[in-house]
């Protein structure tokens, strides 16, 4: 991907992104201020991976990787505290969402992501697993739960299905981490994700609508997008994200390029300047 975008764009990006030394995300209001600015953006990811990420700000570099041992690499160190920070401070919506990993999401932003992966109370028990409704069931009773005393109650006590129930759950924007503790193990703290965001979650939209905003978004960092970029950095389909670019061209937000390759349409970029 990195050969077919332009000098310019990246760039563009490096501004947006937070890849330069002198925008580098130091402190728990940067962050929140850069998921601000970006729309959503990854935890952890680094370089690998499309799009904006929290780790890569960070660092404050393009070619920002994770190295073997995360747990001793400062700058992993501190994109991890950040993450619990700003999770706790619940600003911003955060949990395993977009292909199942750590998200964050802006405010503005929920609304539409949950017109695309949430799902109706009234389809839960059709499209949800056993074990997941069972998790769910216990935090509507509780309001919010420790990860252990959270499996024990629900009855899904093998840990391996109480994670994929979990991340379910994230996925469709019913549960979200709102408390970390590491004393005296690591353990997280289980909310439903109304119990902060319950405007935006009860904020209905159409899906064309969501999609189109959730391609603005991406659009708006990244500058341009070469083809099947936007499904990769959201988890849209490939049709969808066709779908919402197209809307971006329609109303003259965007501008095709060619084949899957879209460009701001306001933004003058150094080379055409």
């Amino acid at each position: 991907m990195r050969q077919l975008v332009p000098e310019e764009i990246e760039a563009y990006r490096d501004r947006m992104w937070r890849r330069e030394p002198e925008l580098r995300v130091e402190d728990a209001r940067a962050a929140e201020d850069f998921i601000e600015t970006v729309g959503f953006c990854s935890a952890l990811s680094d370089v690998r991976r499309p799009g904006p990420s929290l780790y890569i700000a960070v660092c404050g570099r393009r070619d920002a990787q994770a190295p073997r041992n995360v747990q001793k690499d400062p700058e992993m160190s501190l994109a991890w505290t950040l993450k619990d920070q700003v999770m706790r401070h619940g600003r911003v919506y955060y949990a395993k969402l977009i292909k199942g990993r750590s998200t964050f999401v802006a405010r503005r932003l929920v609304m539409f992501f949950n017109a695309v992966w949430g799902i109706p109370e009234k389809a839960e028990a059709s499209i949800l697993s056993s074990e997941a409704l069972s998790v769910l069931q216990v935090l509507r009773r509780e309001w919010e739960m420790a990860t252990s005393d959270l499996r024990k109650e629900s009855g899904v006590l093998d840990r391996a299905r109480f994670g994929k129930a979990l991340t379910e759950l994230q996925r469709t924007l019913k549960v979200i981490p709102s408390d970390v503790t590491y004393d005296p193990t690591f353990t997280y703290i289980w909310s439903l994700s109304e119990a902060r965001f319950a405007d935006e979650l009860s904020h209905k939209v159409s899906r064309a609508v969501a999609i189109k905003e959730i391609a603005r978004s991406y659009l708006t960092g990244a500058g341009l997008e070469v083809r099947g970029e936007l499904a990769r950095a959201t988890g849209l389909s490939a049709p969808d994200a066709g779908l919402g670019n197209w809307a971006l061209v329609d109303e003259e937000f965007a501008v095709r390029l060619g084949p899957g390759i879209y460009r701001l349409k306001d933004q003058v970029f150094p080379s055409e300047a």
